[in-house]
């Protein structure tokens, strides 16, 4: 069998890849690390590779650049995370649900972040953001990172004849699981991609720049801004736009009756 991402090739060059692979993903490229962790089991099954090894080494080098990421984050604010989520299919939205997750949960957070999409990159910064200490990110982003590499790496352990007869199914017909996968992950990002340009066509003539509104209060034009961010928003930028409607998205529903509905309502989200 031959192939970019098959057993054979991971057996053959090994903990190189497995790094190099966690690596990139945490670093914020799109390249998924479930298959390589679920490969790293089942050749550790086999004694091919190590299966203690394995997960330390997923988890060194998904620390290594989470802890890139919360650097960032404490020296550079909120940038750092709007520039990832720039980045992101679901800009509009990526901000928003890291905030509202680390709200929620805290610290507790970086324990799931990973099993969730966007969140084990998007995570990592925020803490920065909010000033958790070092000791406190490494302890909390660790014990996450090991739940997430050593579940996956152990369910490729547990599987190991289904994952090879997957991986010769797919090979007789495609090439390699990689040759799979590739076509797999084209074709989320060309789904997401378009139903994200769609989106956006919808709404662009709704929506209105920072310049332009500063433009509009200097001419004088009546009009009410609604600041709609995060409180999590506030703690790392607490300034306000004089005259602003301060609430929270969820106390919209209850308070949208204080929005004078005689000038043009402009919300201010992130």
């Amino acid at each position: 069998m031959h192939g970019l991402l098959d057993l054979e090739f991971i057996a053959r060059h090994g903990y190189t890849v497995l790094f190099a692979w966690v690596l990139l993903e945490q670093a914020g490229l799109p390249v998924p690390s479930v298959p390589i962790l679920l490969a790293a089991g089942a050749l550790s099954r086999t004694g091919r590779l190590s299966l203690t090894g394995s997960v330390l080494l997923a988890v060194a080098a998904s620390l290594l650049a989470d802890y890139g990421w919360y650097e960032l984050g404490r020296r550079r604010g909120m940038k750092v995370l709007n520039f990832l989520c720039k980045m992101s299919l679901e800009p509009d939205s990526c901000v928003r649900q890291t905030e509202v997750a680390f709200a929620k949960r805290g610290m507790r957070s970086l324990l799931i972040a990973k099993f969730i999409p966007g969140l084990g990159t998007a995570a990592p910064p925020l803490a920065g953001v909010f000033r958790l200490s070092p000791w406190q990110f490494l302890s909390y982003d660790g014990a996450g990172t090991l739940l997430w590499a050593g579940l996956f790496v152990g369910l490729g352990a547990a599987f190991e004849k289904q994952l090879a007869e997957v991986e010769a199914a797919v090979a007789h017909v495609a090439g390699s699981l990689f040759m799979a996968a590739v076509i797999a992950l084209a074709a989320y990002l060309a789904w997401k991609f378009v139903k994200r340009e769609m989106f956006l066509r919808e709404l662009r003539m709704a929506r209105i720049d920072a310049q332009s509104v500063m433009r509009m209060m200097e001419r004088g034009e009546e009009m009410v801004i609604v600041d709609l961010r995060h409180p999590k928003s506030l703690e790392s930028d607490p300034y306000l736009i004089k005259g602003a409607l301060r609430m929270s998205p969820e106390e919209l529903s209850e308070k949208h009756e204080q929005i004078p509905r005689d000038r043009d309502v402009i919300l201010y989200c992130t």
